[in-house]
């Protein structure tokens, strides 16, 4: 890899702002000179076995730190799973299977962690399919962190007075996060963009979390943290040799299911574009979000629809320049997709001054219809690529992310040279490529807009986009 970065060369483009007939823009400062050679990398190739119990192992060997770092990915253990009256099962099971297991307390397995200086964390969102369980520790301190999570993955206690303790904080913060108009304006767009699928679930409600009791926690986590789809993957300071022996003896007891192997599905169509207002009296902001469903992992179109959105909400990308730096409406705005398994999300957001939001709103529109209509110029898309590329470049120097790289691969079925080949499909994106992307995925007539600020004020603004639906903070429908 360090040949690689050495023959890296990345555009740095330091831009400042200037005053020119009252109004700021944005003016080249320097720019360092740019390679125009494609960036050619065969990324270390993880070394990979199966286990009689179904479990898949990924091993990338990396001598030089005495550090071993390691993920588990289980396929169905995600809140996708979840029963609909009982949102937050699958995200609750793995944080309570770090509370207490039946022969360490939540506070001994703190202490212990804390000893080793070692990290272990079960994870599982509200939407996705997986569950994931991951650590870290000095190599001489592995064995025993290993320990440490076949006790958590496999024993998990589940105690009463735990998920009682665990459910009044998150009852506390399911009120106080109402309170954020960044969440408020994420639950509507969800709920607009994905209906009833499972990606549509952002938070959970005090019913939902009433409705699971420790037995529904040990339930969920019997019948799916089970090894038959999952994988291990480590990096770091361990062979696989030393990884098999290693598993072998702290998880032999993790034991092979029956369960097919979890399906997911996508959404249904989005359906016509509408105008959104939560309802927030007195704010002296508006919260601002567009967005759409985007398209699965896989899509032919992932190059082209990452290069138009580096174009479009990048790190000193046209909404950036234009609305904060040119018009000053705002400290930050930007936008980004999800590509999963199933069809994800598109996204740009900011926070704009009460006063500015129609301007900010009518902006942020327009920049979005000029990729649609008009060709990015050579010298800005090829800007634009090699910020891609030089992201990514940066990244092979962890041998955790490049390892990250290879879980993606068995998580999507990429092929075998994806990431070998990932700098020349970006660059091979043409201006023509980018353009198609942002006419299919951001037409103007799936374009959903979500508004979060005082209605008395910006509510007529709104219906100049569309059709307007206005709700109170609790996702109550007003008239």
């Amino acid at each position: 890899m360090r040949s690689v970065m050495a023959a890296l060369i990345v555009i740095l483009a330091l831009a400042v702002p200037s005053a020119q007939q009252g109004s700021t823009r944005m003016v080249l400062k320097g720019k360092a000179p740019v390679s125009s050679d494609i960036l050619k990398v065969k990324l270390p190739r993880p070394q990979v076995a199966d286990l009689t119990n179904g479990l898949h192992v990924m091993v990338l060997e990396d001598r030089r730190l005495p550090q071993i770092a390691f993920t588990i990915i289980i396929p169905g253990a995600g809140g996708y799973f979840d029963p609909a009256a009982k949102i937050g099962l699958a995200s609750y099971t793995a944080s309570l299977m770090r509370e207490g297991t039946k022969t360490r307390t939540s506070a001994k397995i703190s202490e212990t962690l804390e000893t080793m200086a070692a990290t272990l964390a079960v994870s599982s969102s509200l939407s996705g399919p997986n569950a994931t369980v991951s650590g870290s520790a000095l190599t001489e301190n592995f064995d025993k962190l290993m320990d440490l999570t076949a006790d958590v993955l496999l024993n998990p206690a589940f105690l009463p007075e735990e998920w009682d303790r665990f459910k009044t904080r998150t009852k506390a913060g399911l009120v106080q996060q109402r309170t954020n108009p960044s969440f408020l304006a994420t639950e509507m767009l969800n709920r607009v963009i994905f209906g009833t699928h499972p990606a549509g679930r952002v938070s959970p409600t005090v019913e939902n979390v009433d409705a699971i009791t420790p037995d529904a926690l040990a339930e969920f986590h019997r019948t799916h943290y089970v090894p038959d789809h999952a994988a291990i993957a480590f990096s770091g300071d361990i062979s696989l040799a030393e990884a098999r022996k290693l598993l072998e003896s702290k998880l032999g007891a993790w034991k092979k299911g029956t369960a097919p192997r979890p399906a997911v599905g996508d959404p249904e169509a989005i359906g016509p574009a509408k105008v959104y207002l939560i309802a927030r009296p007195g704010s002296v902001q508006t919260t601002l979000f567009v967005g759409t469903q985007s398209m699965r992992r896989t899509d032919p179109d992932y190059a082209a629809l990452t290069v138009a959105n580096r174009v479009l909400g990048g790190v000193m990308g046209r909404l950036f320049r234009h609305l904060r730096e040119e018009k000053g409406y705002t400290y930050g705005i930007g936008s980004r997709f999800t590509a999963t398994d199933y069809r994800g999300s598109w996204l740009s957001s900011t926070n704009v001054r009460t006063d500015v939001t129609e301007p900010a709103l009518r902006d942020l529109l327009a920049e979005i219809a000029e990729l649609r209509e008009t060709a990015v110029p050579e010298n800005e898309l090829a800007d634009a690529k090699r910020a891609i590329v030089g992201s990514f470049a940066l990244e092979l120097e962890d041998p955790q992310q490049v390892l990250n790289y290879y879980v993606d691969s068995w998580l999507y079925g990429l092929p075998a040279d994806y990431w070998d080949t990932y700098p020349a499909r970006v660059t091979a994106v043409t201006a023509a490529q980018a353009q198609a992307a942002a006419k299919k995925y951001w037409a103007t007539d799936r374009l959903q807009i979500v508004a979060v600020g005082d209605a008395t004020k910006v509510a007529d603004i709104l219906r100049k986009q569309g059709t307007l639906e206005l709700y109170d903070a609790e996702g109550r429908p007003m008239k």
